[in-house]
């Protein structure tokens, strides 16, 4: 049983290294290689013939019964209803680290006050849109426990 493994690993191994340096010479073969042409720019271009596509087709046919797809949007308005103003309020404070940027936001949440919030690079300004100026006034006392001093300006858009 020996005898005939050992033959037939060397006979393997013999096989295999005759196939790998056929493998070798076939790659690195001396055949010639045809050069190819450089690129050349042509100047005069073919205008090409464009395909007929469906919506072409359908956009020239006057076929009954066939209706483009539309996105129909119906909006009801009320005019009669009388728009309340809501006054808008700008607070601008200096920059602010994280954590009072984090007690600033969580301020305005616990108190439900609708807010735009707006970075820059001198500080942060806020347009808090309320009526009532005592919860204003009661929230900069409250952001005088976070060491946040803030400005109140009534906003006015500018037109």
């Amino acid at each position: 049983m020996q005898k005939i493994l050992k033959w037939f690993s060397l006979t393997l191994m013999v096989g295999v290294t005759i196939f790998i340096i056929f493998f070798l010479f076939s790659i690195n073969s001396d055949d010639e290689f045809i050069e190819s042409k450089p690129l050349v720019y042509k100047e005069d271009v073919k205008p090409t013939h464009h395909k007929k596509d469906w919506l072409t087709y359908f956009s020239k046919t006057k076929k009954l019964g066939y209706f483009y797809p539309v996105n129909e949007i119906y909006v009801k308005i009320d005019l009669n209803e009388k728009i309340t103003k809501t006054i808008t309020y700008k607070l601008s404070t200096s920059k602010l680290d994280p954590y009072q940027l984090f007690c600033l936001k969580a301020e305005l949440k616990n108190r439900g006050l609708k807010y735009f919030l707006d970075k820059t690079k001198n500080g942060v300004e806020l347009f808090i849109f309320l009526k009532d100026k005592k919860r204003l006034n009661s929230l900069v006392k409250a952001l005088k426990n976070y060491n946040i001093v803030v400005s109140i300006k009534p906003y006015k858009e500018e037109k």
